[in-house]
């Protein structure tokens, strides 16, 4: 009887009502997550494809073709006449309320027990899957505490590595043109330089933990758009099957680092003891996070695997971000019209400062390349890599209401500045789809070539300071702005600038005729990774 039941059952399902069943299956899927998304005022305006239960189909089916020129659409419309705006998101995700920017203030100065930068980072990278459920709060706050007071004594170290990870991957043949891919070139320094300050030396130059790396930030990046496809009751089922190339790449990191971490935290043992007492452990990520964690008497923090585990975010952020800053400088760089001057220029400008600082890097010496940082910051202002780097997520339990327009928010809905869209308005930026290298600098200059007796202005002497590239406002966001901006960008900017410095004095590089461009993907830009450029070692170089 059962064997029966089982045949008819079998023969039952015919290669239709399979394909039928998922199909229904699927659906029924999207409108169960569908009903848990926040609901938002009908007053607040919409882009897309329209409302209901058709519309948000149409939403998810066109979102990763036409989101950038949704949001777009959206700033010209809403944000420019200081109104918010709905926009449609990836399937798994709440609909985004895009405040325009003259309620930057009032979106981030709210306290993070309304509104939270943490939970928006955490549900937008899945952090409860793709980082082990670990929370990033404690490295962040670690970041905070000790970056800055290091960073002077960090530039020593982080020169060295610069200057052997840029011989190492471009090598020093000075009489040959040599193709190089733009993207692995980065790849081969950044890393290498970024975890100077993360694990130190020689581990930060140890080629299979680097690889390991950089893969686990490339699987952060894939998964999180992969995830957004799914609805969010089968995530907890796909989701282990997309994050087991995440165990991997971390635990090929995590044998190459163990042996240091475990010296590591032996050695402050020893010396908190008294048994060593001279001993000075380097200034670094794992330093940091065994003193935090001392400090806080979180015994919890102090083993190999748990502190392995907690730079894994602080590698995403810094690998990820600066590869992609760093390969859209070179490109805004290389094909900009040569009779500006740009490569030469900075050439010139760090060549006089390294001398002037006789060979060795210091902050003040940093400071000093006004040409070099306008140059990047003006990178960062036009070849961004995402339309919006500022989330928020709505965690007070009973919404929040905007004070200037009176639309309400409710639980778990999402607010996000307009990053694109501010930094292309020819209202606030001068021809704004045009890279100017001189920009910000352009400012500074004629401020420092006036006589001391005109610059007694308080006011203006501290508007020519804030235009450096570390400076957030409203009008800059690729660091996002308020508190919760991102604690690692006078790192980012010292790396870069050393980078830059040590390429252009070192190697020639051939002009682009243009410059080639990415392609939007949802909310996010894939860059053009197979473009080549022509460089060569330049003789008599340092």
């Amino acid at each position: 009887m059962v064997l029966s039941i089982t045949s008819h059952a079998l023969e039952s399902l015919t290669p239709g009502r399979i394909a039928a069943a998922v199909i229904v299956l699927t659906v029924s899927t999207f409108i169960a997550d569908f009903t848990w998304k926040p609901r938002y005022t009908r007053s607040l305006p919409r882009v897309g494809c329209g409302g209901g239960l058709l519309g948000t189909l149409q939403n998810w089916f066109y979102y990763v073709s036409r989101y950038n020129s949704w949001v777009a659409e959206g700033y010209e419309n809403y944000s420019k006449h200081d109104r918010a705006f709905v926009v449609p998101s990836a399937p798994s995700r709440p609909q985004e309320i895009v405040v325009p920017r003259s309620q930057t203030a009032w979106m981030l100065e709210l306290p993070d027990r309304v509104l939270s930068a943490k939970e928006a980072h955490r549900d937008t990278l899945y952090n409860d899957y793709q980082f082990f459920g670990d929370d990033d709060e404690f490295p962040i706050q670690t970041i905070h505490k000790h970056l800055a007071r290091n960073l002077a004594g960090l530039i020593p170290g982080t020169q060295e590595e610069v200057h052997g990870a840029i011989d190492a991957t471009l090598g020093t043949d000075t009489e040959n043109w040599k193709s190089v891919n733009l993207w692995e070139a980065w790849l081969g320094i950044v890393p290498r330089v970024t975890n100077r300050i993360i694990v130190g030396a020689p581990l930060c130059r140890n080629q299979e933990f680097l690889n390991s790396q950089v893969a686990f930030a490339d699987d952060v990046v894939r998964n999180s758009f992969f995830l957004d496809m799914f609805p969010r009751i089968f995530q907890p089922l796909v989701a282990p099957f997309f994050i087991f190339a995440n165990w991997w790449h971390w635990r090929k990191s995590y044998l190459n680092a163990k042996p240091v971490i475990e010296q590591r935290l032996n050695d402050m043992a020893r010396k908190a003891s008294g048994v060593e007492p001279a001993y000075e452990p380097p200034e670094d990520m794992i330093t940091w996070l065994i003193r935090q964690a001392k400090t806080e008497g979180l015994d919890a923090e102090l083993n190999a695997e748990m502190i392995s585990k907690r730079i894994l975010p602080v590698e995403f952020a810094a690998i990820h971000t600066t590869v992609m800053t760093g390969f859209n400088l070179i490109l805004d760089l290389v094909s900009s019209d040569p009779s500006l001057r740009y490569l030469e220029t900075i050439r010139e400008e760090t060549a006089r400062v390294f001398a002037e600082e006789f060979g060795a890097w210091t902050k003040n010496g940093l400071a000093r390349l006004h040409r070099t940082d306008s140059a990047i910051k003006e990178s960062m202002r036009l070849s961004h890599f995402a339309r919006a780097l500022t989330h928020r997520k709505v965690v007070a339990p009973e919404g929040l209401t905007n004070t200037v327009e009176g639309w309400h928010a409710p639980y778990g809905a999402f607010l996000m500045l307009d990053l694109a869209g501010t930094h292309h308005d020819p209202e606030l930026y001068e021809e704004p789809d045009k890279y100017d290298a001189w920009r910000f600098s352009r400012q500074r200059e004629k401020y420092e070539a006036r006589p001391s007796t005109e610059k007694t202005n308080a006011e203006e002497a501290m508007r020519i300071k804030r235009l450096g590239m570390v400076t957030t406002s409203a009008e800059y966001l690729p660091f996002s702005h308020g508190r919760h901006a991102c604690p690692g960008r006078f790192f980012v900017a010292h790396e870069l600038k050393m980078i830059l410095a040590y390429l252009l004095r070192n190697y020639e590089i051939k002009s682009l005729p243009e410059r080639p461009k990415g392609m939007w993907l949802g909310s996010t830009i894939i860059p053009p990774v197979q473009v080549k450029i022509e460089i060569r070692r330049r003789k008599g170089a340092l």
